[in-house]
């Protein structure tokens, strides 16, 4: 018969040398991340909802959901990397207490869960998921409750991403750009620039009104931006072949830049600048190619004394 205090000191040892494990493969891909500028964060809940417009909750009641779709923690954010491997030594008692319960087969309640499109966190269990996960745990049982949100988010996305996939569908909603000038694909690779689009818009609009004397609609006024000004400046783009000189950016970014570039050379030459000209004068101030910026550097050196 075997002495149930011998078996539970070598549960102890065992959930002891999981945690010691699995906190030094977190060590070893917080390194990894950090020499390939890959995400290794967990998402923190409470600045996702700060910053997406939420339509409402529902509860989906209890269910299986995919360990590799929670990406974010409530409140526990700091204590787990992505991949939910612990970070902090102050886990310790808690994880290893999780582990002893798998190892000795004790069933453990649903952990508790937000859903935010695909995603997935945290708001009780986040040792049971880091745990789970270390097991080789494919799916785990969650209470969850879903938070909608008209946009597709997937569990590949960083902060920025998501806040940038929200902006963009409440974009196409007002503006409809898609049905209207399918030409046209706007995407921007930094959040917050919707919004200038969108007051981009309306300006068209008011001048629009003030050419034709009469009051201009908002579908008016989104079809005559699209073909009188944000397209004609992105072919300026793809002829100038300038979009080269800024790796990771898109032609609506540029565009962003190159109006307000505009305006600044307008003001600053009290003269009238072309679309083409602000465009190469931007591109040759700020390209981001490392090339580029290279050969502006050697450049600048000075020759040497003879």
């Amino acid at each position: 018969m075997s002495d149930p205090s011998s078996e539970s000191k070598a549960t102890q040892q065992a959930a002891r040398a999981d945690f010691e494990a699995a906190l030094r493969k977190g060590f070893w891909r917080g390194v990894w991340s950090w020499l390939t500028q890959s995400k290794n964060e967990l998402l923190p809940f409470d600045e996702v909802r700060r910053n997406l417009p939420f339509a409402g909750q529902h509860s989906l009641g209890v269910q299986q959901i995919p360990m590799e779709q929670i990406v974010g923690s409530v409140g526990r954010y700091r204590d787990f990397d992505r991949a939910f491997l612990p970070r902090q030594t102050r886990t310790r008692g808690r994880w290893e207490s999780i582990d002893a319960a798998h190892l000795q087969d004790v069933p453990l309640p649903p952990i508790q869960t937000y859903k935010v499109g695909e995603l997935y966190f945290v708001s009780d269990g986040n040792h049971r998921v880091s745990v789970a996960r270390e097991r080789g745990q494919v799916f785990i049982d969650a209470e969850v409750i879903a938070i909608d949100v008209d946009a597709e988010i997937t569990p590949n996305m960083d902060i920025d991403e998501i806040i940038r996939r929200v902006e963009q569908a409440e974009f196409a909603r007002q503006t409809g750009l898609k049905e209207r000038c399918p030409e046209s694909e706007v995407r921007l690779t930094l959040p917050g620039g919707y919004q200038k689009l969108l007051e981009h818009i309306s300006a068209h609009r008011y001048f629009m009104g003030i050419d034709q004397q009469r009051e201009i609609s908002w579908e008016e006024a989104v079809v005559g931006w699209c073909e009188q000004v944000y397209q004609p400046l992105v072919e300026v783009i793809r002829s100038q072949n300038i979009l080269k000189e800024f790796p990771g950016r898109t032609e609506t970014d540029l565009y962003l830049w190159v109006i307000e570039h505009l305006w600044y050379l307008r003001e600053e030459t009290s003269g009238e600048v072309s679309l083409e000209e602000a465009a190469v004068h931007f591109a040759g101030e700020f390209s981001q190619n490392p090339l580029s910026i290279l050969l502006s550097m050697i450049g600048r050196i000075p020759p040497a004394m003879p």
